[in-house]
């Protein structure tokens, strides 16, 4: 091999060497920082069809429970729903799915924001779902809405 391709190949190395390391410190410190809070939707207007308005019960922190629908053996167990509760595998959440492997250790939090519900997943490997849909952001619960991770449904009451 020449000198000019093994200058070359050193520097590829180089810059996989330092791309691996941006890698590390930038997902330590997504770890220390924590999620993102959602940001708000620019409001759009549509003129296109009539407007729908769709009535939801809200969920008050004090009443509200979060029931296990799913798996059948996990079936009826409740959490009583509080300001802000972890939803995952890890011994401090306070809804504990240490049976469901597909449930990452700190999977969603669960929080009140000016007397709404909300939850948003804390970067999870599969994913949290609302009413069977991904979420990429915090999204409204409201009664009766599912929430799934993992292989865990939930549901609001």
């Amino acid at each position: 091999m020449s000198e000019n391709m093994l200058a070359l190949l050193r520097l590829c190395l180089l810059a996989l060497l330092y791309l691996f390391f941006f890698r590390v410190v930038r997902a330590a410190w997504a770890e220390i920082r924590g999620p993102r809070p959602a940001r708000p939707k620019a409001a759009t207007s549509d003129t296109t069809g009539p407007r729908r308005t769709v009535a939801f019960s809200p969920v008050t922190v004090a009443t509200g429970t979060l029931t296990v629908i799913d798996p059948p053996e996990q079936q009826g167990r409740s959490f009583d729903l509080t300001e802000e509760l972890t939803v995952g595998r890890a011994p401090g959440c306070q809804v504990l799915l240490e049976g469901d492997t597909f449930v990452s250790q700190l999977h969603a939090r669960v929080f009140t924001r000016e007397g709404a519900l909300y939850v948003e997943d804390l970067g999870s490997t599969n994913g949290t779902l609302v009413n069977r849909r991904k979420i990429k952001a915090a999204v409204p619960l409201h009664q009766g809405d599912t929430l799934q991770v993992g292989r865990t449904i939930l549901e609001v009451g």
